[in-house]
């Protein structure tokens, strides 16, 4: 299972408002090209977030996400309830957060990462932090890192496969 918060990780973590009360997050379609490659190669993807907006809903039902919970205080006993019903033990479930909320769901799951902006105290915690930003592709990395170690390279184009900016496609 491939499990993520939402701001500041699949958002910039910026909050933005209009004169009339909207309320707008930018998501990173790489990210979600990321989420559908996952979900391709046979993982329950899932959202995790204390937030609760429509915007969250709308995305999760974009992608396809089958596991979208908002409004969620205590993250792990979530994750693992989601393990559990999908017939997994928290060994076999990477979860990606930015901020102390996560921290403790970070800790207990296989392998956790952090996008590069995460905060220190999350960056220090994870078994790895992207080169990323959060809502800059760091989902998009993870999942490609994922796919690449379950050797579903086939799904993810080689990046030994040319040079960046050679201009020759593989």
């Amino acid at each position: 299972m491939f499990a993520t918060d939402v701001d500041g990780v699949l958002t910039d973590a910026g909050m933005y408002y209009s004169e009339s009360g909207d309320e707008w997050k930018k998501f990173n379609t790489r990210d979600g090209m990321g989420i559908k490659l996952l979900q391709r190669a046979g993982l329950v993807t899932a959202i995790v977030t204390q937030e609760r907006t429509r915007l969250v809903a709308r995305r999760g039902e974009k992608l396809a996400i089958p596991e979208v919970h908002q409004g969620v205080m205590d993250k792990l006993s979530l994750i693992l309830e989601m393990a559990a019903r999908h017939g997994l033990t928290l060994e076999q479930v990477a979860y990606i957060g930015d901020d102390v909320n996560d921290l403790e769901s970070l800790r207990a799951v296989g392998f956790s990462a952090a996008p590069a902006d995460g905060m220190p105290v999350v960056c220090e915690a994870v078994d790895y932090v992207c080169h990323k930003n959060g809502g800059e592709g760091a989902v998009r990395e993870l999942a490609e890192m994922i796919l690449e170690a379950q050797g579903s390279k086939s799904q993810v184009a080689s990046r030994k496969s040319h040079a960046p900016g050679s201009g020759k496609r593989p």
